[in-house]
């Protein structure tokens, strides 16, 4: 159909209206960039629906475990002996959302040689070269983060599925709904899970594709953590009878290059290696065992913010080929009680950006304000843009569909092909 226009500018920058006037501060940051809000009308854009479920709408409503997940798991609570489960719950909660990264060995020598020279001018020359090394590596025990590798034994494991089985079932959930709404025509038939944990990824994604997946590959170093995920898929016991079929346990990556899924998963792994080097050489490896989708999950702090636009960066810059598949990548998207789960999030697909949906991204809670309303955009092209729109000067379909989106929907409109950045620049979040 053809497209809807509404009047050609969007204003960037914040504008307010009192009466007819114009804050002087936004007059003179405000910059017009043509064409941005063209609503896009393909497909007949809203047709018969309501504003508030506009096309770009993406936020998925509360979700529950599925009942026999649910009940397995707690099966298995009252069946263990650990003690103290709600302590070490809170704990080991409160342990991973704080988390940072390891510290490299480059920046930790780089820290060494700072803090020795600042010894060295502050102290008297008599001072013995062990003396020195000794206060060095007492003052870097202090100041530098201690990362572990957490090891899953049987009682951790445990611990860990009562902390995050909803949260982790929740969040990729959402990922794979990204994929579901905007390309419902999909219907991926292998999917791969590494670091699988409680095999939560498989019980999301059989909730959504069980109707055409025929093989969930599970892969987890933890012999501790593969047994719990396979006791959960029988209920809660060693010898029931696994509820979703096609299931595979392993500890190790498939070898074979020629290996490919079409959905591949890491949620919540990727801080759990202890190098970049490490978290490179999987991501690369994820990737080449990728046929369409690759779903990277981490929490939503600053450090699982930054592991994920690492990784993303290293599949889209990245000059590796594989042999096999040599199509590029692109980014298609940046419980039992209600509760809400902070993550971060990024899909990588293989193909043409062309063949995704190019609407812009809203990447901060939308402020609404009488007869306004704030919208923080990043736009197909990478750029971001602080659009402040108005039914007046915008039409009322877009106005009205802006005002109902929230953080993370698409905005039905259709941007330049290349835009001028901000006159301030925002965090990128998409």
């Amino acid at each position: 159909m053809a497209t809807v226009r509404s009047p050609s500018y969007l204003l960037t920058l914040g504008r307010w209206r009192r009466g007819v006037g114009v804050a002087p501060q936004a007059r003179a940051l405000a910059a017009l960039v043509p064409g941005v809000s063209q609503v896009d009308n393909k497909s007949g854009f809203l047709g018969k629906r309501p504003h508030r479920r506009h096309p770009g709408i993406l936020k998925l409503p509360c979700v529950r475990l599925p009942r026999a997940l649910a009940d397995a798991a707690q099966l298995m609570l009252l069946d263990s002996a650990v003690p103290n489960v709600e302590k070490q719950v809170q704990a080991l909660t409160n342990y991973l959302w704080s988390r940072h990264l390891p510290v490299e060995p480059g920046e930790l020598q780089r820290r060494a040689e700072h803090l020795e020279k600042k010894f060295l001018e502050n102290s008297d020359s008599s001072q013995t070269e062990e003396k020195l090394r000794g206060a060095v590596l007492h003052a870097l025990r202090k100041t530098t983060y201690h990362w572990q590798e957490l090891s899953y034994n049987e009682g951790l494991s445990l611990v860990y599925m009562a902390a995050r089985l909803d949260g982790g079932f929740a969040a990729v959930s959402r990922a794979f709904h990204e994929i579901q709404t905007q390309l419902p025509e999909f219907q991926p038939k292998t999917l791969m899970d590494f670091g699988s944990g409680t095999g939560s990824v498989t019980w999301a994604a059989h909730s959504i594709w069980g109707q055409s997946l025929r093989e969930y590959m599970c892969v987890d170093s933890s012999a501790a953590m593969l047994d719990l995920a396979e006791k959960l898929l029988k209920g809660g016991s060693e010898n029931g009878k696994l509820y979703i079929p096609g299931v595979f346990f392993r500890q190790f990556l498939p070898v074979s290059p020629k290996v490919q899924f079409n959905v591949v998963v890491s949620a919540f792994s990727l801080s759990e290696l202890p190098s970049k080097a490490d978290r490179a050489e999987i991501v690369q490896t994820l990737w080449r065992k990728t046929s369409d989708f690759l779903i990277l999950v981490e929490n939503g702090t600053k450090a699982g913010h930054c592991l994920l636009m690492e990784a993303r960066d290293l599949v889209l810059k990245g000059k590796e080929k594989s042999p096999l598949d040599p199509r590029p990548g692109f980014v298609f998207a940046p419980s039992k009680k209600p509760k809400e789960e902070k993550f971060s999030m990024v899909i990588l697909a293989r193909g043409s950006p062309e063949e995704a949906n190019r609407w812009p991204r809203i990447t901060q809670p939308v402020l609404k304000r009488p007869r306004h309303v704030h919208c923080h955009l990043c736009c197909p092209d990478g750029h971001m843009q602080h659009a402040v729109l108005t039914a007046r000067r915008h039409g009322r379909d877009l106005y009205r569909c802006a005002r109902v989106s929230s953080w993370g929907d698409l905005l039905p409109v259709t941007t330049p092909s290349e835009l001028l950045p901000s006159p301030v620049e925002d965090p990128p979040e998409s």
